[in-house]
C-alpha cells in the first residue's frame, strides 16, 4: 500500500503542511482543493516544492456535486472538470476524487450517474487521468458504498474506480461483507478514518470528530480484513476533519498520522505475512504491570511528599548509591522520589512543578517493544549517562513523562545494582498499582490512545462523560487484557472542573490520582485514621442512596459511612474505593479493593469530583 495523507488533516499553510507530511515519513499526499485555492504560489513552484520534499501527489480532491445534475448545471460541471484536469497535469497527479452529489437539485438514478461518470472519465482518460468515485454518507441520492460500486461497475470504464472511506461506511452502519466482492484493482483509493461513537448527523460528526486510526472506537480491523480479501494494494490514505488537529502543531500530528497508518496496515496483516517484510510490526507481549512510578520534587516538596507517603503506609526502603533518589515501597508498589539536579526529573519539574515524571512498565519482551516502537516512529530515549545511570530505554509519553521499558526477565534488576537497601520492614496493606488516572488536553488524549494501543497493544474502553459540578469530563481507560496495567485518560473543555484546574496547576498534563489495591480496605482505613491521614469526605446522602440501590446491610453501610468508603457493583462482583485528600491541589491516592469487579468506579466519579471541587475551594 502507498501511505498518503490529505492536507486537510493538518493546521498551517500548504507549505507548512507539506513540510510536516514529508518529515513524518509520508511519500504520498492528497492535495485538498481549499488548500490549493488559498496557496499563494504558482503551480510550478508547488510542484517543485513537493518534489524537493520527496512527495508524490496521489490524489487531487474533492470534486463535488457533479453526477445527475440538470442543464445548465451539468454542462458547468464538465467545464469545471476540464479546469481541474489542467490543474492536475500541472501539479503532477493523475487521480481526481469525486464525492457523491449532495445538491438538492441533483436527479437520482444509478444509470444516470453511471452515464455521467463514464462521459467524464472518457475526457479524463484522453489526458492520461483517472477518476475515483466516493459515496458520501450524507449524499443526496448516493450515500452507500454498495451504490457507488454499482455505479462504477455499470460505467465499466478502466479509468474509473471506487473510493472507500471508512467514516462514510461506519457512520451509516453499512454492512462490510459486500466489500469482498469488489475487485481490488477497481478500488483506486482507500481513505481510513476513526471516530468516537456518537449519536449525531453524519455531516457534523464527520466535520469535527474524525481522528486517526487507533484513536477512536470504530471497528477498523473488521474493515481491513474485508479490504485485504479484495487484493487492494493502492493509495491508503487519511482524510481527517478534527478541530483539535487543525488548531495545533502540524508536525506532531503528522507523526501520529503516519504511525496510525503503519499500525492499521501492518497490525492487521495476517500472521502468515507479518514477518515477510522487514518493516512489519513484530508481535510483542503486553506489559504485565507497573514496576515503578517516579515523582519529580524540589527540597520543600520532598518533605511534604515523604510525610504524605509515610501516613499512607509507605516506607523509605532504599537510597540511590550516588544520586538524590529515594525508593519508597509497600507490597509490590515502588515509588521513586527524584530530586537529583541535572536529571530528567528536575528538567520535568522546571516545566510542570511537583509531578509524576516517569513510569516503569514491566515488559516481558523489551527488544521486541523497541523494534515495534522504532517502526511506529516513536523515538527511543536513553538517559544521560552522566546523570542517569540505569540505562533503561524509554518512550516519551503524550504528557512528556517517560515510559521506561523495564525488563521483567532481568535476573539482576536495576534496583539491586543502583540502590542501597535499608533495614526497613514496610507495611503490607497495599499490594500493587491498580491504575493511574491522568489529565490531558483533548488532542493529547488522542495521542495517548494511539500510543497505548499501537505500541503496547492495550484495549480502549468506551469513553464516558463524567459530571463535575462545573462541567463535563470525558474519561477513557486503556488497559492490557488481564488488567494488570491500566491508564485512565481524562480531559475537559471546562477550565473550572477539577480536571481543568489540575491541568492548569500542572501547566499541561499530569496525574489526577494513583489507584492502589488492598485486600482489606476496612483494615487499611483504620490504619490511615491512626496515622492521621486525611481522606476525602463523602456526603451522608451518598450512603442513604447506596443502601437501597444495592440492598446492602445496615452494618456494611455504617462501616462505609464511618470511613468515607465508596462502593459499586457490576455483574462480576463488588468494588470499594477510598480517596485521600488532594495533595498540593494536584493528585491523590485512591485505595481500591476488588472482589471480581472489572470496572474503575465510574458511577462514583460524580461524588468524587464534587467532593474534590469542594476541597479545591477550601485550599
Amino acid at each position: 500500500m502507498q501511505y498518503s495523507i490529505a492536507t486537510v488533516c493538518l493546521s498551517g499553510t500548504l507549505r507548512q503542511k507539506i513540510e510536516a507530511i514529508a518529515k513524518a515519513g509520508f511519500q504520498g499526499i492528497e492535495i485538498f482543493e481549499n488548500d490549493l485555492i488559498t496557496h499563494d504560489g504558482s503551480l510550478s513552484e508547488l510542484r517543485k516544492l513537493l518534489a524537493d520534499h520527496g512527495l508524490k501527489v496521489l490524489v487531487y480532491q474533492p470534486f463535488r456535486d457533479f453526477e445527475g445534475m440538470p442543464e445548465p448545471l451539468r454542462s458547468r460541471g464538465f467545464a469545471r472538470a476540464e479546469q481541474k484536469f489542467e490543474l492536475m497535469q500541472e501539479i503532477g497527479t493523475d487521480l481526481l476524487m469525486i464525492c457523491s452529489n449532495v445538491s438538492p437539485k441533483a436527479i437520482g438514478g444509478i444509470q444516470r450517474a453511471a452515464e455521467d461518470l463514464f462521459e467524464l472519465t472518457e475526457l479524463a482518460a484522453k489526458q492520461g487521468l483517472r477518476v475515483a468515485y466516493e459515496a458520501l454518507s450524507w449524499g443526496q441520492h448516493v450515500n452507500d458504498y454498495r451504490d457507488s460500486w454499482e455505479i462504477v461497475r455499470r460505467a465499466n470504464h478502466p479509468s474509473l474506480g471506487l473510493t472507500l472511506d471508512t467514516f462514510h461506511i461506519f457512520s451509516r452502519q453499512t454492512e462490510l461483507d459486500s466489500i469482498v466482492n469488489i475487485p481490488g484493482d477497481r478500488i483506486f483509493l482507500v481513505q481510513v478514518a476513526d471516530a468516537p461513537q456518537l449519536t449525531m448527523d453524519p455531516l457534523s460528526w464527520s466535520r469535527h470528530h474524525r481522528c486517526f486510526p487507533g484513536q477512536g472506537e470504530l471497528d477498523l480491523q473488521a474493515f481491513m480484513e474485508r479490504l485485504r480479501a479484495t487484493g487492494f494494494d493502492g493509495p491508503f490514505s487519511l482524510e481527517i476533519f478534527n478541530d483539535q488537529f487543525r488548531a495545533s502543531d502540524p508536525f506532531r500530528h503528522a507523526r501520529d498520522a503516519y504511525r496510525s497508518l503503519v499500525y492499521m496496515a501492518q497490525e492487521t496483516e495476517p500472521s502468515s505475512k507479518v514477518m515477510t517484510k522487514s518493516r512489519d510490526l513484530p508481535k510483542v507481549a503486553q506489559p504485565t504491570g507497573m514496576d515503578f512510578i517516579e515523582f519529580a520534587v524540589d527540597e520543600s516538596e520532598h518533605q511534604q511528599l515523604t510525610g504524605f507517603l509515610q501516613k499512607t503506609g509507605f516506607a523509605h526502603v532504599a537510597t540511590h548509591k550516588v544520586k538524590q533518589v529515594e525508593l519508597w515501597q509497600q507490597g509490590g508498589i515502588r515509588l521513586v522520589i527524584n530530586r537529583e539536579s541535572q536529571s530528567f526529573a528536575q528538567r520535568y519539574h522546571t516545566e510542570h512543578g511537583l509531578s509524576v515524571c516517569a513510569y516503569g512498565l514491566s515488559c516481558p519482551d523489551v527488544p521486541g517493544l523497541l523494534e515495534r516502537a522504532t517502526k511506529l516512529g516513536y523515538q527511543i530515549e536513553y538517559a544521560d549517562p552522566e546523570h542517569d545511570t540505569h540505562g533503561i530505554a524509554a518512550i516519551t509519553g503524550p504528557t512528556g513523562a517517560l515510559l521506561y521499558l523495564v525488563d521483567a526477565n532481568d535476573p539482576s534488576p536495576h534496583w539491586e545494582r543502583e540502590f542501597i537497601y535499608h533495614a526497613v520492614d514496610p507495611n503490607s496493606y497495599l499490594s500493587r498499582v491498580d491504575h493511574v488516572a491522568t489529565t490531558l488536553p483533548l488532542d493529547q488524549v488522542l495521542e495517548a490512545t494511539l500510543l497505548y494501543r499501537s505500541l503496547f497493544q492495550m484495549q480502549a474502553s468506551p469513553s464516558v462523560s463524567l459530571p463535575d459540578p462545573l462541567g463535563l469530563v470525558k474519561s477513557q481507560v486503556m488497559e492490557v487484557t488481564d488488567r494488570s496495567l491500566a491508564m485512565t485518560l481524562n480531559s475537559t473543555l471546562a477550565e473550572k472542573t477539577v480536571v481543568g484546574q489540575i491541568q492548569s496547576r500542572y501547566r499541561g498534563s499530569g496525574v489526577n490520582h494513583i489507584a492502589l489495591e488492598t485486600s482489606d480496605i476496612f483494615a487499611l482505613a483504620k490504619y490511615l485514621e491512626q496515622q492521621g491521614t486525611e481522606v476525602m469526605e463523602v456526603t451522608g446522602h451518598y450512603y442513604d442512596d447506596l443502601a437501597p440501590r444495592f440492598g446492602l446491610s445496615a452494618e456494611l453501610i455504617a462501616q462505609l459511612r464511618t470511613h468515607h468508603i465508596l462502593y459499586d457493583e457490576d455483574e462480576h462482583g463488588c468494588f470499594y474505593q477510598l480517596y485521600t485528600r488532594l495533595f498540593e491541589k494536584r493528585f491523590c491516592f485512591e485505595f481500591v479493593q476488588r472482589a471480581g469487579y472489572r470496572g474503575y468506579g465510574a458511577p462514583n466519579a460524580q461524588i468524587r469530583l464534587t467532593m474534590q471541587a469542594r476541597e479545591l475551594e477550601q485550599m
